[in-house]
């Protein structure tokens, strides 16, 4: 009887040794992922332009527009800038937000100028004869700073790189154009661009926020740019207070472990 009782005490101590074992293992891997994540935020966060790994993007010329790009950073922004992206934000998005505006509004500004904060802005090209464009475009070449005299801001995005549910992601804070450059394709020409921006930096989806109220919006996205509500939006999360939010979540997924966690899975 002694025997069988020294026996079942050492199975069980081996069991719960095993058990212990595999609990350091998956600890030491959970915190071996959280690690390379954030080195993946802290690469891409690094990066001064990242427009300049896709030249055909520098340029739009179409529909009668001729815009330039140029990268742009939060803690970078010149008074002038900052007071055309409230500006543009408060003609483009007031009516949207409502009696929720004012508040939602001191939210932005600070965002707006935060160190993480990464922009694209679309730049009016400046009129000039024809050397003194290719003169532009050659130095433009050998340099990754926006060319010195272009037109007037037509719009921006602002986005960063962050984590969602373990995952990392980029995510487009605003996307905001001037109504006479809209309609014309520019919106999912930069929504292709920040999808490709995303994919470089190694990121598994791109996420965003629109307001319900913003159907133009939300149809463009869902519909034109195939993105999906993803399970974070308060319409996934619980539909009862879903129904009385004001927003949902978007998502569009590069891989299986973001597509299991980010998107409906409906």
């Amino acid at each position: 009887m002694e025997s069988k009782r020294f026996h079942q005490n050492c199975s069980g101590k081996t069991s719960n040794d095993s058990v212990n074992r595999l609990k350091m293992v998956s600890r030491r891997e959970i915190l071996a992922k959280k690690k390379a994540i954030q080195e993946l935020i802290k690469a891409a966060h690094i990066v001064m332009d990242h427009i300049a790994f896709f030249p055909p993007f520098r340029h739009y010329d179409r529909n009668g527009l001729s815009l330039y790009l140029e990268s742009g950073h939060g803690d970078k922004l010149s008074i002038t800038v900052k007071n055309y992206i409230q500006n543009l934000l408060k003609q483009n998005m007031e009516g949207h937000y409502g009696s929720e505006w004012l508040a939602e509004e001191k939210v932005k500004r600070r965002e707006m100028v935060a160190p993480e904060a990464r922009y694209i802005f679309v730049h009016e090209v400046a009129s000039t004869n024809f050397n003194e464009k290719n003169a532009m475009l050659i130095e433009e070449k050998t340099s990754t700073t926006c060319l010195k005299n272009n037109g007037p801001l037509v719009g921006f995005v602002h986005y960063r790189f962050t984590v969602e549910e373990d995952i990392p992601v980029l995510y487009v804070y605003e996307l905001q154009l001037e109504p006479r450059v809209q309609g014309k394709g520019l919106g999912k020409f930069l929504m292709q661009l920040i999808e490709l921006i995303a994919h470089k930096n190694y990121m598994s989806a791109v996420m965003l926020t629109v307001q319900k109220e913003n159907l133009f919006a939300m149809n463009f996205y869902i519909n034109k740019m195939r993105y999906n509500i993803s399970t974070t939006s308060p319409s996934k999360v619980n539909p009862m207070i879903g129904i009385e939010s004001s927003y949902e979540i978007l998502c569009k997924t590069f891989n299986e472990e973001a597509k299991t966690t980010l998107e409906d899975p409906g």
